[in-house]
């Protein structure tokens, strides 16, 4: 199984929806995944990203299946916190977590990093362990039973399908800390998901066992393509 992870192009959060220029980059994505081929189509609930995935959904004559848990609401309940101010930001982002998130105290819990006890009265081990659990479920469904083990699946059926997810990077930086293994305060703090960037995952069976690889990760070739603006890049 090869799956695409897509986050949703530039987009308005008030109200919820893309830019044009966001509607552009999913005209992009969807183009480029209709050249790859798709045997299924996922998305977030959110608008921005239902309109991200309709493109490829168009061009290939297939339906979006939602997918809630992959809702950037969820995430944004569980792993942000307040400023002084009132206003709300990503744990990763957070001024007052940056250097504890970076501490040798916190990489050395790995995974259960949320244990540490300034994180005590945070939602960061409930969401965490949300999104472990959908994931799981998600990814049965789809032929592949966790190990037991972090980022190792058994194959329960043969997958041979191209599946994509469109959804979000507050989401993707939780869902993918599960899938590879990858502890939460180093993949959201050193890992990037650019507007309507495609990352590949494949899962291949070895002996029955898999053990997920990402083939490329927050991958923009279609906006080249398109001549469209990069995002972080310098414009010159």
């Amino acid at each position: 199984m090869l799956l695409y992870f897509i986050r949703h192009g530039d987009p308005c959060y008030d109200p919820d929806s893309l830019t044009p220029l966001g509607l552009r980059q999913a005209e992009a994505i969807g183009r480029r995944l209709a050249r790859y081929g798709l045997d299924r189509i996922y998305a977030s609930p959110m608008k921005r990203a239902m309109q991200t995935a309709q493109p490829a959904a168009e061009l290939l004559g297939m339906e979006i299946i939602p997918l809630d848990f992959s809702s950037e609401q969820h995430a944004w309940d569980e792993l942000t916190l307040r400023h002084e101010d009132g206003s709300r930001t990503w744990a990763s982002m957070h001024p007052g977590m940056q250097r504890l998130f970076a501490s040798d105290e916190v990489r050395e819990l790995g995974m259960r990093w949320y244990d540490h006890p300034a994180f005590a009265d945070t939602t960061f081990k409930a969401g965490m362990e949300r999104v472990a659990r959908e994931s799981d479920a998600w990814f049965e469904s789809l032929g592949y039973a966790r190990a037991g083990r972090e980022g190792v699946y058994r194959a329960v059926r043969e997958n041979d399908e191209r599946i994509a997810l469109f959804a979000h990077a507050g989401f993707g930086g939780a869902f993918f800390s599960h899938v590879l293994g990858i502890p939460y305060p180093q993949h959201s703090q050193m890992f990037e998901l650019s507007h309507s960037s495609l990352t590949a995952i494949e899962f291949r069976e070895k002996n029955g066992v898999c053990i997920p690889r990402v083939m490329t990760m927050s991958n923009d070739a279609h906006l080249y393509h398109e001549i469209l603006p990069v995002n972080g890049l310098p414009k010159f």
